[in-house]
């Protein structure tokens, strides 16, 4: 029988237990992996090992795969209602609700971010998420198509079947939530692999689901490395759809998988270098704060993450001064204290790749204004690390670092910072600061990115799209957008007297 993790939590923030099964979730029981084998899970704000949690294997995703099928042809699909489907999603919300702080918690022991933004943003949106897309279930509908009076023409979306999932360690819940619903919404069943680095709040929430009314093998999580959990989804013949967030180069060996496998459908959420930039006449107080959160939310470790800020020259020396005291400012510390605004890095992995690009940073010249240092002697900490007097062409103004790592670039033509803005393989997301709405808006749609926030950043909704352009990915997650990733669109052809 699979492990059982249990954890007190007695902190300033947070108290109360969490107890759950480690195991693999397959056919709505925990199991053991087929090998017996397992993970270690450490805690980033002290770099011990919190736990271990079953190693999946591909003979393990086979028997999801198998599960998830029976399920879908016997007991959801296009066997239960939309409104029934989404009956269930609005009750598992409920059930979430229930054990927000506990999920929060989870998150910031596992994943080192604060409890205050696992409770407030991480948990309330992955909330959000399942009440959202609760309302699509029932009006996920197709059209009638006027041809002639002899023929009766229409469309229906009709779900896809076994699709499988992949999502990242730097937003566990969220992700799992932004992949699950939409993809239950709309009839389909779920082999998902969570990350080995954050597989805690993922497995207390996949029970939770099981609780409120999933059917058997309607959801599956097989946790496991990339090379052989991630490697098996993306190849297999009986899954039709794969849905990923993370890495670039983790993308196109997906792509690649899916493409030598069965053609399966691909979406893809990937890398980001997103620019934010800030005219003259922005509001220099708000500009800092935003320009502030969009870096080094999250500990920097999101896509969306505005690590280039091109800052005009009229206010660049006062934007860079009132900026490097934001980012003095910032209370790094364990996640469960008050006050703190940065916890650790995920990982000593992740650690260790961004203190390189630092080094990158300094060994091509460019200046370290702030930071460019580990934060304490324990745990994965690194203090905000601002860079200026940067060029274009350096790693660390071209390749995406994922931590809490900033370069300012002055600019004075508004075309030169779209240009250079524009100068990424990346298309994620983008900002711009300005109280000329008419600047705003033509700066906006001049971006090369899927998303561009105005006098805002890092600001996401359920309800609005999400992808990139370029090696940012492909398709859409949130809105009504995300409902077109989780179904085939069938035409009917109905003959009313035509005759040959």
């Amino acid at each position: 029988m699979p492990a059982t993790f249990t954890h007190q939590f007695d902190t300033p923030l947070y108290k109360g237990t969490s107890s759950f099964n480690t195991g693999l979730f397959i056919d709505g029981k925990f199991v053991d992996g087929s090998n017996k084998t397992t993970i270690d899970v450490f805690n980033p704000t002290t770099g011990k090992l919190l736990t271990s949690v079953s190693e999946g294997t591909e003979k393990d995703v086979d028997l999801a795969v198998e599960a998830a099928q029976k399920a879908f042809e016997t007991v959801w699909g296009l066997n239960t209602p939309g409104a029934q489907r989404g009956e269930l999603l609005w009750k598992i919300a409920q059930a979430l609700e229930k054990h927000a702080e506990e999920l929060a918690a989870l998150e910031s022991l596992d994943n080192g971010k604060t409890f205050t933004w696992a409770l407030n943003v991480d948990v309330k949106g992955t909330i959000d998420a399942f009440k959202y897309f609760a309302g699509w279930a029932d009006k996920i509908h197709g059209k009638t198509i006027e041809t002639n009076e002899t023929k009766l023409a229409y469309t229906r979306n009709e779900p896809i079947g076994v699709v499988g999932q992949i999502i990242p360690w730097n937003f566990p819940l969220l992700m799992w939530s932004w992949k699950i619903a939409p993809a239950l919404a709309t009839g389909n069943t779920i082999v998902m692999k969570c990350s080995e680095f954050t597989p805690l709040s993922a497995l207390r929430a996949t029970a939770i689901l099981h609780e409120a009314g999933v059917p058997n093998g309607v959801l599956n999580l097989v946790t496991g490395y990339g090379n052989t959990v991630g490697a098996a989804i993306s190849s297999h013949m009986k899954i039709d759809k794969v849905a990923f967030t993370g890495s670039t180069l983790v993308g196109r060996k997906i792509m690649e998988a899916a493409a030598k496998s069965n053609l399966k459908n691909v979406t893809l959420e990937l890398g980001g270098k997103s620019p934010n930039i800030i005219f003259n006449d922005a509001d220099l107080d708000q500009a800092v704060k935003w320009a502030s959160h969009g870096i080094f939310f999250n500990h920097g470790q999101t896509c969306t993450a505005g690590s280039r800020i091109f800052v005009q020259s009229g206010i660049y020396d006062k934007f860079l001064q009132n900026f490097t005291q934001a980012a003095k400012s910032i209370k790094i510390g364990s996640p469960f204290e008050q006050g703190i605004d940065q916890g650790p890095q995920v990982s000593q992995i992740q650690f260790d790749r961004i203190m390189g690009y630092i080094d990158s940073g300094k060994a091509d010249g460019a200046t370290v204004h702030l930071g460019g240092e580990r934060h304490g002697s324990e745990g994965y900490f690194i203090n905000p690390t601002i860079f200026t007097d940067t060029k274009p062409d350096m790693k660390i103004v071209q390749e995406e670092i994922f931590g809490p790592v900033a370069v300012v670039v002055k600019f004075d033509d508004p075309a030169d910072a779209i240009k250079q803005a524009n100068n990424t393989s990346y298309g994620l997301a983008s900002a711009i600061f300005t109280q000329n709405l008419n600047l705003a808006i033509e700066t906006a749609h001049k971006l090369q990115a899927g998303t561009a926030w105005i006098n805002c950043v890092n600001h996401v909704d359920v309800q609005i799209p999400f992808g990139g352009y370029k090696q940012s990915g492909i398709g859409r997650e949130g809105g009504e957008y995300a409902l077109a990733n989780y179904t085939n669109v069938k035409a009917v052809h109905v003959n009313l007297g035509y005759k040959i």
